[in-house]
């Protein structure tokens, strides 16, 4: 009906931008996690293990609409934390993320869509080395759940979602290697964990932006 092979076929061979283009995976019926570009496979997918295909999370701040609704209550929609959990779970299996916003009938973003992705923005300002342009690393999650990693060529970040009660955080994946940490221009301690891994103890979070923030990286230099 939509003749989507013909379509394709144009675009990949003929349009102007058939050297940069790519597709997802709803152009025909049983396409999902079967062809395209990259996958989607379905709405807020999730895979649980790092995938062998490119794909994307498509994720709403409404989680109930990905249109604007008038009547939308605050407890229906995602907050900051629960979209960076998102954000650094997706790009740790390697994949993009797509977040949408509903706007208005006037073309409108709602203001606590705005504060949404506002939010979202301050913490890749910070964080943003350990997502943009950055690769899965050997191990995707740590056991216990919390940390999730990312690389980028000799460099491995480890992306903390709770912080530590006693300001120690063990990682069991690398191996010990210097340690920094994004938006903290201080020095770092760490020591070889007993059994594998390592130890690193944080700095203490007096009031600050940075003790405000809904997960923290590390960055590990030339970390095996």
């Amino acid at each position: 009906y939509w003749n989507s092979t013909s379509f394709l076929a144009w675009l990949y061979n003929d349009s102007p931008v058939k050297d940069t283009v790519v597709v997802n995976d709803r152009w025909c019926n049983n396409c999902s996690c079967h062809h395209g570009g990259y996958y989607n496979c379905a709405d807020k997918y999730k895979p649980g293990s790092l995938p062998a295909h490119k794909w994307e999370m498509c994720s709403s701040i409404d989680k109930l609409s990905w249109g604007y609704r008038s009547n939308m209550h605050i407890d229906e929609l995602m907050d900051e934390a629960s979209i960076i959990e998102e954000l650094v779970k997706t790009v740790s299996f390697g994949g993009n993320y797509l977040l949408n916003v509903g706007p208005t009938k006037e073309g409108v973003i709602a203001p606590i869509f705005e504060e949404r992705l506002l939010a979202l923005g301050r913490w890749l300002d910070t964080n943003g080395e350990a997502i943009y342009e950055s690769k899965p690393w050997r191990v995707q999650v740590e056991d216990t759940g919390t940390v999730w990693y990312t690389s980028k060529g000799p460099v491995v970040y480890a992306i903390f979602l709770a912080w530590p009660q006693d300001n120690v955080l063990q990682l069991s994946s690398p191996t010990p290697s210097p340690v920094s940490m994004l938006g903290f221009a201080g020095a770092l301690q760490w020591q070889k964990a007993p059994g594998k891994g390592l130890l690193v103890t944080l700095p203490p979070l007096p009031p600050s932006p940075l003790s405000t923030q809904p997960g923290w990286a590390l960055r590990l230099q030339g970390v095996q």
